[in-house]
């Protein structure tokens, strides 16, 4: 897929989600997103407010993250933080799954964990769901698409930033098979560059989440002068097995990776990383 600077942008919800975070830096994020035209600002919920006054006069959205990072809060909280951040001028509402119920097989509570989110976003905002694929095999992942998709999400996204893995190219893959064509898929988590950037694009996605927006668009002028841009030297390098950990994932989910990186035909790169 051949992008230019302004469909790349378009693509970007320039993100400042560091829980030290000053103002200032706020007011630095909305400078860069109106400069650079980004989609969208990603603020934690208190920063709201400030980002919809500064950018009020720009055609760049404000996106408030909810039950973050953990997903763990009760739904009616989830929805009194949507109903707060619309009311400050939130255009978008990225919420957690709540992963744990999840994976308990609890999918009426989850399914009306989002429905909740979505009714209280609504008509003003519309909602993407944060699966955190980390915690979750591929089984689990279609699931939870589908799950996201009959309470109302517009988006499936991958990963906080703060779980046991960013975004991958098998994950949006995965997300954007199950999904299809009508709802968005963002992937977020560890997109530095523009190879990353175009890697989860080239898989899938439609919306990137991201604090290196900036480095990614000056990176696009450069990849006319490398042919090997898209190549990668060693294939584990963009594997979510090679980001497995057992102290930071369930045992079970752990395991999965574990397997998979066992049967893989890369044999001669086939290390499974601590």
């Amino acid at each position: 897929m051949t992008l230019s600077r302004e469909e790349l942008a378009q693509m970007i919800d320039h993100t400042q989600l560091k829980p030290h975070a000053p103002p200032k830096k706020i007011k630095e994020l909305c400078e860069e997103a109106i400069a650079y035209n980004f989609k969208a600002v990603c603020v934690n919920p208190s920063y709201v407010k400030l980002s919809s006054e500064l950018l009020k006069d720009s055609e760049v959205l404000v996106c408030s993250v909810v039950g973050f990072p953990l997903g763990s809060i009760p739904s009616d909280v989830k929805a009194h933080e949507t109903r707060r951040a619309v009311e400050d001028g939130a255009h978008e509402i990225d919420m957690v799954l709540n992963t744990g119920m999840f994976r308990a097989k609890e999918y009426d509570y989850c399914s009306d964990d989002v429905g909740a989110v979505v009714k209280a976003a609504s008509p003003e905002a519309h909602v993407k769901v944060i699966l955190e694929t980390g915690y979750l095999t591929d089984e689990e992942i279609v699931k939870a698409c589908q799950l996201c998709v009959e309470a109302g999400a517009a988006f499936v996204k991958t990963s906080t930033g703060f779980g046991p893995m960013g975004a991958f190219e098998d994950h949006v893959k995965l997300m954007r098979e199950t999904v299809g064509p009508d709802i968005g898929v963002k992937a977020a988590g560890g997109i530095q560059n523009v190879r990353d950037a175009l890697r989860m694009v080239n898989a899938g996605a439609n919306r990137l989440g991201c604090s290196a927006g900036i480095a990614i668009l000056e990176g696009l002028n450069w990849i006319k002068y490398s042919g090997g841009f898209m190549a990668e030297d060693i294939p584990c390098h963009e594997c979510p097995s090679r980001a497995a950990s057992m102290s930071k994932q369930p045992k079970e989910v752990y395991m999965y990776y574990k397997e998979k990186c066992r049967d893989c035909p890369y044999k001669e790169y086939n290390k499974f990383y601590e």
